[in-house]
């Protein structure tokens, strides 16, 4: 369980699967039993956590689970992988952490397709929107929309409007290569806000910029969405396992309480699904 790296920390057990080029978090699961996929971001991957929540999840179902989280992630890195919407589209069941829209490539600015919070390059949109911007010296979306921000909140609206129809296009994408009824997770600080101005409003939290319209948008194409909220102020480092090193980034996670709620209300949420095509799987044989 721990590592070997001279920061110390948790082994997480990294796995490939297939020719995809990311690598998830272990253990690698039998892909030829019924699969419980997870996919999400740092939550789901489960940072410092030695058992994150979709392991918590597969525990109380009794399923295999696949655990496609990854520190950072957005909406490309699920889309650009072959593999891993291969994998995912055999599943039994899905669950889908809401992951926030600025790690993704858009209309204004481009990001790495596997390290997704890397900022790569302005389109000539947003150097245009923005002249007074040296984006040569920004490396990641974080601070390209603080930034963005900081310069002109009204030109910023531009921008996040943008992101946010492109996350909505994308998710529906994803769900399209999902076996239904795919269930999402959002796994935050507070509960969605209202509408698109509310996620305008810094500091910014993620999931950054979604809102309960964007996903009401969805609502023909999920089973639902399970809400886990934890205020700053609840949060606890009790349980999980970091270096020194890591010791204010650990304290800013999830806390493992949080990850056995969700797991727990996922369960209840799920159990019957999962039970259902057991069943319907014992009376074909």
């Amino acid at each position: 369980m721990y590592s070997n790296d001279i920061r110390g920390g948790l082994d997480y057990g990294l796995c490939r699967y297939g020719k995809s080029r990311v690598r998830f978090r272990g253990p690698m699961p039998d892909l030829t039993a019924d699969l419980l996929v997870c996919l999400g971001g740092t939550e789901t991957f489960g940072r410092f956590h030695p058992d994150p929540w979709p392991q918590l999840l597969g525990d109380r179902l009794g399923a295999e689970i696949a655990n496609f989280g990854q520190v950072n992630a957005g909406l490309d890195l699920f889309l650009q992988d072959p593999e891993v919407l291969r994998i995912a589209s055999g599943a039994r069941l899905c669950v889908m952490q809401v992951i926030g829209a600025q790690n993704m490539s858009n209309r204004f600015y481009s990001v790495h397709p596997r390290r997704n919070d890397r900022f790569v390059k302005a389109s000539d949109a947003l150097m245009t929107l923005y002249p007074d911007v040296d984006f040569s010296q920004i490396a990641f979306t974080g601070a390209l929309m603080t930034t963005l921000f900081d310069t002109s909140p009204e030109r910023f609206e531009v921008v996040v409007r943008e992101v946010q129809v492109a996350w909505v296009s994308r998710m529906r994408l994803i769900l399209g290569h999902l076996p239904r009824p795919v269930h999402l997770l959002w796994f935050a600080e507070s509960a969605p806000p209202a509408n698109a101005r509310a996620a305008l409003i810094p500091p910014l939290k993620d999931p950054s910029f979604i809102t309960r319209e964007m996903l009401d948008a969805l609502s023909s194409r999920i089973g639902g969405v399970v809400e886990i909220v934890e205020p700053a102020s609840a949060r606890s480092t009790e349980g999980m396992v970091f270096s020194e090193f890591d010791a204010m980034l650990a304290a800013t996670m999830l806390s493992a309480t949080a990850h056995d709620r969700a797991a727990q209300a996922l369960s209840d949420c799920l159990r019957h699904l999962w039970d259902a095509r057991g069943d319907r799987d014992d009376a074909s044989d």
